[in-house]
């Protein structure tokens, strides 16, 4: 190594950076680390929806083994179908109700089990169970009590009333299947709303309590507003759980009596499983995933207005 005196005009040469520095061996272990989810959503996710899109704009007939590009004949389609008007209202119908029973429940099984009682524990398994059981068992059973000469209309009779055809009636069959939706899953909304209210500081219901509020504006004006982030996921996780709605519809009601009960996910499989439409079925599936990212994103969107941490 060459020593540079102090009369020796010549600069000292610079010192040549590594490469591989920590900020780059840091960024190169993060690309790694999310590889795999990224190569999952391509697989996964991405490539399934230009399928979709792709099989959208064709006519695929198994039976006859052809394939044919139709373009926006399919979407055409759709906006005359007469009876998709009915499955969207009775989807958003199915929505609304999951939607409402399901959080109101949720919360207020949340609230009730935030209290410091005995046997509370067993209390939250009991109620947070049906998350676990399997969705079919579950669905069957709840086909069975609620026949015409089911469990439910045998307990009613033994108080002197008669019990209507709960899954067979236009008026009940809805509201059948929310009921039994809302407690297969609202275990788990529960779940969620009782670790925001533990996380709640109880400093905040002393001092409100100190200067005379009553219970309710308490939960009014500090409950609601420090839980509102887990509300706003929640109420996204129920509904697109409702949108995608599938095995409940097709062992209980099978989208009857007509199309009362026929969401669009059960619509969707009509179309392609049973009349052998997939050209129009990728465009039903189009439309679902359109309205779920619509919803979604305008949820997220109103996060700024309602969610306190947003404000």
């Amino acid at each position: 190594m060459a020593l540079v005196h102090d009369g020796d005009p010549r600069p000292a040469p610079e010192q040549r950076r590594p490469f591989w520095t920590i900020a780059r061996r840091d960024s190169l272990a993060g690309f790694l680390f999310a590889a795999p989810q990224l190569v999952g959503i391509g697989v996964f996710v991405l490539l399934p929806l230009a399928l979709v899109f792709w099989y959208s704009l064709h006519e695929w007939n198994v039976l006859a083994n052809t394939f044919n590009y139709t373009g926006t004949q399919n979407y055409e389609q759709l906006l005359n179908d007469t009876t998709l008007a009915r499955v969207l209202g009775a989807t958003a119908l199915f929505s609304a109700g999951l939607v409402v029973f399901n959080l109101s429940l949720a919360l207020l099984l949340a609230v009730l089990l935030n209290q410091r009682l005995a046997g509370i524990t067993v209390l939250r398994t009991l109620f947070f169970s049906p998350v676990v059981v399997s969705l079919v068992a579950w669905t069957i059973v709840w086909g069975f009590l609620l026949q015409h000469n089911g469990g439910i209309n045998g307990t009613l009779a033994l108080v002197g009333i008669e019990g209507p055809n709960w899954l067979r009636s236009p008026g009940t069959a809805m509201l059948s299947v929310i009921v039994v939706q809302v407690f297969k899953n609202v275990g788990l909304n529960m779940i969620l709303f009782l670790a925001a209210l533990q996380g709640v500081p109880r400093e905040l219901y002393e001092a409100a309590r100190i200067d005379g509020a009553p219970a309710w504006r308490q939960f009014r004006r500090i409950t609601l507003p420090l839980i509102s982030p887990t509300i706003l996921l929640t109420s996204i996780i129920t509904i697109v759980g409702s949108l995608q709605v599938f095995a409940q519809i097709a062992v209980l009601t099978q989208g009857g009596p007509g199309v009362s009960t026929t969401v669009l996910v059960y619509y969707l499989y009509q179309q392609t499983f049973q009349f052998h439409r997939f050209g129009y079925g990728a465009t039903l599936a189009v439309l679902l995933f359109a309205i779920v990212a619509l919803l979604t994103l305008a949820q997220w969107q109103l996060r700024k207005r309602f969610v306190f941490h947003e404000q």
